[in-house]
C-alpha cells in the first residue's frame, strides 16, 4: 500500500511541477539552465550536502527522540489545551466533504509541491543565491524543529480530545501508510508543515520581482497548508503560530549565513592549484538580479 501511495504522490506532484514550470519559469530560463546546470549544481552543492545530512540525521533522531523527550519531561500538551480550549473542535464544525477533500489534497500533495517546486524554480535562475537561501532555510527548519521535538512533548488535538475527528485518515485511510513514516504522536510543536510553507512564502516575497505570479500561488498554498493542519485535527493553532515563527527565524538566519563562507574559496586558499584549474567560485560570479529578464518571460 505504501508503494501505491508513493507512486500516486510522485505522479500527481510531478504533474503539478510541470504545470508550474510552464506557468512560472518560462522557456528562456530553461534554455539557460541547460547551458549552466553544472555551475549551478556546483554552487548549491555544499548547502545541499548539509541539508541531506540533516535529513538523514533527523530520520534517525526521530526514532530515539521520543525517549529523550520523556527523559527531559517537558510536556506542553496540557498548557496548549488550556490556551486554546475548543478551537479545533469549533473549526471542525465547518466540516464538509468538499472542504475535507480540498484540505486533504493540500496536506499531502499541495505541501510536497510547495516544497519541491521552488527548488526547481530557483535552480532555473543564474543567480544561485535564492536557491542556496532556500536550501539553507530548509536545513534550519528541520534542525531547529528536531531540537524542539526532542525538548518538547506535545500531543495533537486528536490525542487530547476524542471529539476531534481525524478527517484525513477517516476519509483517506491509505495516507496513514505515508504519514506514519515521518510523524510521531508527540512531535506536533512546532508544525513543520506550517514552518516550511511559511519559509517558501517568505522567500517567494523576496523574489517577487522575478516570480511575481508565484508569490500569489505560494501564499494561497501556504495559508491552505496551515489551515489544513488544524482542520484535519493534526495540529493545534499554537503549533502553527510556532511554525510560522520558526519560518521567520530560519529565513533570517539563512539570509545572514549564505555567502558568509565559501568552501571553494577555502579550498583555493589552501590548494592554489585548484584556483588555476577549477576556475572561480560559481556562487561569486553570478549576476545580482534577474529582474531585467522577467519582461521576456
Amino acid at each position: 500500500m505504501l508503494t501505491q501511495v508513493l507512486t500516486q504522490l510522485v505522479a500527481v506532484v510531478t504533474l503539478m511541477i510541470l504545470i508550474g514550470i510552464a506557468v512560472f519559469v518560462g522557456r528562456y530560463r530553461l534554455r539557460a539552465t541547460i547551458a549552466e546546470w553544472r555551475e549551478r549544481v556546483r554552487a548549491a552543492a555544499p548547502v545541499t550536502a548539509v541539508l541531506a545530512l540533516v535529513l538523514l540525521g533527523s530520520s534517525d533522531a526521530r526514532l530515539v527522540g521520543p525517549e529523550l523527550s520523556w527523559i527531559i519531561g517537558w510536556n506542553l500538551t496540557g498548557t496548549i489545551f488550556d490556551l486554546e480550549g475548543q478551537f479545533i473542535l469549533w473549526l471542525q464544525t465547518y466540516e464538509t466533504p468538499a472542504a475535507t477533500a480540498y484540505f486533504s489534497f493540500i496536506y499531502i500533495y499541495g505541501y510536497v509541491f510547495l516544497l519541491v517546486f521552488p527548488v526547481i524554480a530557483y535552480f532555473a535562475l543564474s543567480n544561485t543565491r535564492p536557491l542556496r537561501e532556500l536550501l539553507a532555510a530548509y536545513t534550519l527548519n528541520y534542525a531547529l524543529g528536531l531540537v524542539c521535538y526532542i525538548f518538547v512533548i506535545a500531543y495533537g488535538p486528536r490525542n487530547m480530545m476524542p471529539e476531534v475527528t481525524a478527517l484525513l485518515y477517516d476519509t483517506y485511510p491509505e495516507y496513514q501508510h505515508l504519514t506514519r513514516q515521518v510523524n510521531r504522536n508527540t512531535n506536533v510543536f512546532p508544525s513543520l508543515h506550517a514552518s516550511l510553507a511559511g519559509t517558501v512564502t517568505l522567500l517567494a516575497y523576496r523574489t517577487r520581482t522575478i516570480y511575481p505570479k508565484w508569490l500569489v500561488v505560494a501564499l494561497v498554498l501556504a495559508i491552505s497548508v496551515a489551515v489544513s493542519t488544524m482542520y484535519l485535527g493534526i495540529h493545534w493553532a499554537t503549533d502553527v503560530v510556532a511554525g510560522l515563527g520558526l519560518a521567520y527565524v530560519s529565513v533570517a538566519l539563512a539570509r545572514a549565513l549564505v555567502g558568509r563562507w565559501s568552501i571553494y574559496q577555502w579550498a583555493a586558499d589552501r590548494f592554489p592549484d585548484l584556483r588555476r584549474s577549477g576556475g572561480p567560485d560559481p556562487a561569486e560570479t553570478e549576476p545580482e538580479s534577474e529582474t531585467t529578464r522577467t519582461d521576456r518571460d
